[in-house]
């Protein structure tokens, strides 16, 4: 993830540039704020891949000596069905009709969203933890085979 690391870094210096530029010529505070906000988001995306990468180190992919098998195997987790997205949708849409309606809907739609929001984010926290820790891997002496999938928890 280095190289998309240094990738969305130069997005962002280059976003940061053009916004001090525009800002210190045009005088126009939307063009502004939109150059800034788009310098804020590639500086995300920069901030997370570097954390990824200090946390995962060297993919196949960042160095140069790699063969396409270095590649194989699992990737990641990817959950298989969850509540969440739709509920997140469905707490965005009652927010959306609250501006128009009215507060008390707005409120509702903040309260549906937040909860959908807070699932949506901590739904698979802990697993990693009751993974370790869950019978049948290690000491398990009934003798039976079990194979795990990479895409499901």
């Amino acid at each position: 993830m280095r190289t998309e690391a240094r990738l969305f870094t130069g997005v962002a210096a280059f976003f940061a540039v053009t916004a001090a530029g525009y800002g210190w010529f045009s005088h126009e505070p939307a063009g502004t704020a939109a150059l800034t906000i788009a310098f804020l988001m590639a500086s995300l995306v920069a901030f997370f891949l570097r954390v990824q990468y200090r946390k995962k180190g060297l993919r196949a992919q960042d160095r140069g000596d790699a063969e396409v098998l270095d590649t194989a195997g699992p990737l990641d987790f990817f959950p298989p069905h969850s509540p969440w997205p739709v509920t997140t949708a469905l707490g965005a849409v009652v927010v959306a009709l609250g501006i128009v309606y009215g507060l008390w809907l707005a409120l509702i739609g903040f309260g549906i969203l937040t909860l959908a929001v807070l699932g949506l984010v901590l739904q698979y926290a802990g697993r990693d933890a009751q993974r370790s820790s869950s019978p049948g891997e290690e000491g398990d002496s009934s003798g039976s085979v079990s194979s795990t999938s990479t895409r499901s928890p």
